[in-house]
């Protein structure tokens, strides 16, 4: 909490020394250094309440700096760049995404920068499209990846994100720098929605060469299981939004259901490779996943199945071993 409170002031700070008025020219001369440094410190989590934040201190900076200077009508601002981003003036916003260039100074500006992407003004969501693209090539990856865990698994939420937005994100994952710091950042991540981002990235082709490795070397059992489920069905599957589904019309009951989406690829090794490396993973999540795949593909694999089969009826796990005693038993009849 009081590290809470301590960041809280820094970028109250920040945001009225960056907004310096110079009482010569009667004019607002910025400096957004101050509001770079204290944004470095922040958390990822919770950015629309910091945004929320860094908008009041904005208008309420320029309301007591206009008073200052009642005689002059318009007070001149230069450009606020970074800052302006979280302005409430759509038109600033918008002014600020196209003066935008180089590399994001840290992981909360560019979340930002990906946030007008959902913007509630057209001409700033496009302005966010024309600039986002040329920011990440010049960006560091990690700054980049961490945005995309904050983002990739709410963005379905995002009701005026369109294709055209998401278009764009994806462009940025299709980086090579970017492809290859998420696959790092998703096999070492402990927790997380590591799975749910790994779906989402299963738009574009990104990862596909990833696959194999992410799904042996992945810390958390849903991401393995995840990647394996893809290797072992040749597919990406993800949620590509939600709609509402009819429970009972005439007492208006509906509920919400996720709506798929699939894309096929292309797997290096044989089926039967990665069923071995999953039939023998170290989590349960993945091995059931495994006699899953055994009993779909039970009358196509050969002679390997009752081995495979054998090897899961064994398990310490009732579940994966209920799947093995299943294929046993099925193979038996075939026999």
């Amino acid at each position: 909490m009081l590290q809470q409170n301590s960041l809280y002031q820094d970028v109250i700070v920040s945001v009225k020394k960056s907004l310096t008025f110079d009482h010569f020219y009667q004019r607002i001369k910025p400096d957004i250094s101050p509001f770079i440094a204290a944004t470095s410190k922040l958390p990822l989590k919770n950015v629309d309440d910091w945004e929320r934040l860094i908008r009041w201190e904005i208008s309420s900076s320029l309301q007591t700096y206009n008073s200052k200077s009642a005689k002059i009508k318009n007070v001149f601002i230069g450009s606020l760049t970074w800052l302006d981003l979280c302005n409430a003036d759509g038109f600033k916003r918008e002014r600020a995404l196209k003066v935008l260039s180089g590399s994001a100074p840290n992981s909360f500006l560019l979340a930002l920068v990906v946030r007008k992407l959902n913007d509630w003004v057209p001409q700033v969501r496009a302005a966010a499209c024309d600039v986002l693209l040329s920011i990440a090539e010049h960006s560091d990856p990690d700054i980049i990846v961490d945005t995309l865990f904050i983002t990739l698994p709410y963005w379905n939420s995002w009701g005026r994100m369109g294709d055209a937005e998401k278009h764009i994100l994806m462009k940025v994952i299709s980086l090579n720098k970017v492809a290859e710091s998420l696959k790092k950042r998703l096999i070492l991540s402990t927790s997380g929605p590591a799975a749910t981002i790994f779906s989402q990235v299963g738009r574009i082709e990104a990862l596909d060469t990833y696959l194999a490795e992410i799904a042996e070397l992945s810390v958390q059992p849903s991401l393995r299981a995840k990647a394996y489920r893809c290797l072992l069905e040749s597919k990406f599957v993800w949620v590509e939004g939600i709609t509402w589904q009819w429970v009972d019309k005439a007492y208006g009951i509906q509920r919400r259901i996720p709506v798929l989406n699939e894309r096929e690829i292309s797997t290096t090794n044989p089926f039967i490779e990665y069923l071995k490396m999953a039939t023998i993973d170290r989590s349960p999540m993945v091995r059931r996943i495994a006699g899953e795949m055994l009993i779909k593909q039970l009358g196509h694999i050969g002679e390997e199945a009752f081995k495979l089969a054998e090897v899961l009826a064994s398990d310490t796990s009732i579940s994966v071993a209920e799947r093995g005693r299943y294929a046993l038993a099925d193979l038996a009849k075939r026999v």
